[in-house]
């Protein structure tokens, strides 16, 4: 008899298993565990993210519907406060650094050759319920965390993440996250540091950005530009090299580029860069580049439940919003795997439909054939 898996367990096929044992090994969250191990856990949670679930009572009841096909996950129905204290107490490290390890399987795959890698940083607020007051109020009418990412436009993947309240200013988490040499990075005006943006040129980075309408430049050299073209100012300048209240900074050694770009709603942008070199069309294509995290913020919200929470303490939040990123990994993965499905949201949409029936990815577009009558003479198994 033909084996088949369902579609979650081809999906979590995608998980080193191993490393993550190691990894929840090294943090003892298993230690003193009786009845919901992590990988019982992580594997509840995903299957919450890939079916919608809204509830633990709801994560439990389509579980325990399909008890039988757990067993080939090597997981079992969790009990509803059993996975709540789980969320609540298990340290979200675990999931975050499986995160990491998917992450670099998933990156091998889907990045696409090119001679320098681009990084998109920037940050979404998602707003928590009057239950989390007591650590993530944000001011007397809401509360909320901000989940901060660098993302690779080129493989479509969040490659860094973090997790702070959302009253937490962008450049924290962004000073924290490790520079890739010789990397391209683009951000908008919520990372406006003159110091980081020299670290980033010390590290061989190029970065294009804004400048605000009040930051003074010196102009070195103006450079031609096209008549009637969306670039109407092309310049080298120095930066201020001392602002007030704040020490110099390695940028206000060096000439940097400005460049003014109309966009289609006919507003100017600013735009600054260490790049001296290439077109000024580049640099503005560069920064146009930014609007796809704003898409992938839009994309998490509007399909994974990454807004309405499981739990209300800060661990609880951590863990499913770890677990959302991981879940966006697989899919991602998977998606790229088949051919039926053009778009990551059809995709995304035919796994809810078919979560645990048992069915190949490489077509869930199209009509599952009917089964074959079974031989009389052959045992049968109830799988």
């Amino acid at each position: 008899m033909r084996h088949e898996n369902s579609v979650m367990h081809d999906l979590l096929k995608r998980i080193p298993w191993g490393q993550f044992e190691a990894v929840a090994e090294k943090h003892g969250s298993d230690r003193c565990v009786r009845r919901l191990s992590t990988k019982s856990q992580l594997i509840a949670l995903l299957h919450a993210q890939f079916s919608g679930a809204s509830s633990l009572r709801e994560i439990v009841t389509t579980m325990a519907s399909h008890e039988a096909r757990l067993y080939h996950l090597g997981a079992t129905a969790p009990k509803r406060s059993t996975l709540a204290d789980a969320n609540a107490k298990r340290s979200a490290e675990p999931f975050a650094e499986l995160f990491d390890v998917v992450l670099a399987q998933a990156h091998r795959g889907l990045r696409k050759a090119t001679k320098e890698a681009v990084r998109l940083i920037d940050a979404t607020r998602i707003p928590l319920n009057a239950l989390s007051t007591s650590w993530a109020r944000y001011d007397t009418r809401s509360n909320g965390v901000k989940v901060s990412i660098v993302y690779d436009p080129d493989a479509i993947v969040p490659v860094r993440f973090a997790i702070n309240l959302a009253r937490t200013n962008d450049m924290v988490p962004a000073k924290e996250f490790p520079i890739e040499p010789g990397a391209t990075y683009v951000f908008d005006m919520g990372y406006y540091s003159f110091i980081w943006w020299g670290d980033l040129d010390a590290q061989g980075c190029r970065f294009v950005t804004r400048l605000k309408s009040n930051t003074p430049t010196r102009v070195v050299a103006e450079r031609p530009v096209a008549e009637y073209g969306p670039i109407v100012v092309d310049q080298v300048v120095m930066l201020p090299q001392r602002l007030q209240y704040a020490r110099s900074h390695r940028l206000g050694e060096k000439p940097v580029r400005e460049v003014h770009v109309v966009i289609d709603s006919g507003k100017t942008l600013r735009l600054v860069t260490n790049d001296l070199t290439s077109p000024a069309e580049e640099i503005a294509d560069l920064y146009r580049t930014r609007w796809q995290i704003e898409l992938f913020f839009r994309w998490i919200k509007q399909t994974l439940k990454i807004r309405r929470f499981l739990g209300t303490s800060e661990n609880a939040v951590r863990v499913q919003i770890a677990v959302a990123l991981i879940a966006y990994l697989l899919l991602r993965m998977a998606h790229a795997a088949q051919n039926s499905a053009q778009s990551l949201l059809t995709f995304t949409r035919l796994v809810r439909a078919n979560l645990m029936h048992l069915r190949s990815i490489q077509n869930l577009d199209r009509p599952r054939p009917p089964r074959k009558p079974a031989n009389p003479n052959q045992m049968g198994f109830a799988i």
